[in-house]
């Protein structure tokens, strides 16, 4: 679908920092004309996405060529930058653009509010992985947003990924708490792996690249068999009286593991709430 973009119907990127440029890196190796991507960042340089040419990168959306209007405009910019992003693109779309944010916390009504003939609105949780393709990205449509921009929608967020639709908008802050912030927690839960394998006497070199690899290894494994739940592999690998029963049997003693990542998961999803007020 990325095919159907082109110079005088671009898709236009406002925020080149490592999400944008993950993002701008997929659509460009996933067919994207170079000439049918314009970026918009303050700190751009020309040369900075391969193919796309100079006079596509600007500094400013005033820069943006006159009557220009977007297929597609994406929102990769800072939330606390959104009042001063938004004004100057509202001239680059009209009721056909797409208008794509993928701004933590902003929600639908800034966006209608700053693109009132741009009804098509949706908003997307990515998380960090997105950087390697191995992203996931939680999906939430406005109800003007067709079937068809739907489409494009997933297929702009599948260079980065996976994606899963969500009902309602206030979901966005469910997905950030599970999935947005959830490389955090698995980096931590590395980090407390490596700390309890040197606490019983590994090397720290050893012990982090121990528990780094099992962790990729386990994803792995997880995405090679997408027809098995996780529960159903952590019993293949937990042997009756075993050392994974062992330390299962300390994990999971009255819910302590399960309960501490919802009480974890809980406090993100307000926080996403109290930011988007």
């Amino acid at each position: 679908m990325l095919d159907t973009f082109h110079s005088h119907a671009p898709l236009i990127l406002v925020g080149c920092g490592n999400m944008g440029r993950a993002m701008a890196e997929g659509w460009l190796q996933a067919g994207l004309r170079p000439e049918a991507l314009f970026v918009v960042d303050p700190g751009v340089t020309s040369g900075l996405l391969p193919g796309v040419p100079d006079d596509n990168y600007h500094t400013s959306a005033d820069d943006l060529p006159s009557g220009i209007k977007a297929q597609a405009l994406i929102l990769a910019t800072k939330p606390q930058i959104m009042d001063v992003a938004l004004p100057p693109l509202a001239s680059c779309v009209d009721a056909g653009s797409l208008v794509i944010s993928v701004a933590a916390g902003v929600r639908v009504a800034r966006f209608q509010q700053a693109f009132p003939h741009a009804p098509k609105i949706v908003r997307v949780m990515p998380n960090t992985p997105a950087a390697v393709g191995a992203g996931i990205s939680g999906l939430y449509a406005v109800d003007a947003v067709d079937g068809a921009s739907r489409t494009l929608t997933e297929a702009l967020m599948a260079a980065t990924g996976k994606t899963v639709w969500v009902e309602a908008e206030a979901d966005i802050d469910k997905v950030t708490a599970v999935s947005g912030s959830g490389p955090a927690y698995v980096f931590h839960m590395v980090e407390c792996m490596a700390a309890a394998g040197e606490a019983l006497g590994l090397p720290s070199d050893a012990a982090m690249a121990l528990a780094r690899q099992t962790v990729i290894g386990a994803g792995r494994l997880m995405e090679a068999q997408p027809d098995t739940d996780a529960g159903e592999l952590r019993r293949r690998v937990t042997s009756p009286g075993g050392t994974t029963a062992a330390a299962l049997a300390i994990l999971m003693e009255e819910d302590a593991l399960k309960d501490l990542m919802a009480a974890a998961i809980k406090a993100a999803e307000k926080r996403g709430g109290e930011l988007g007020q």
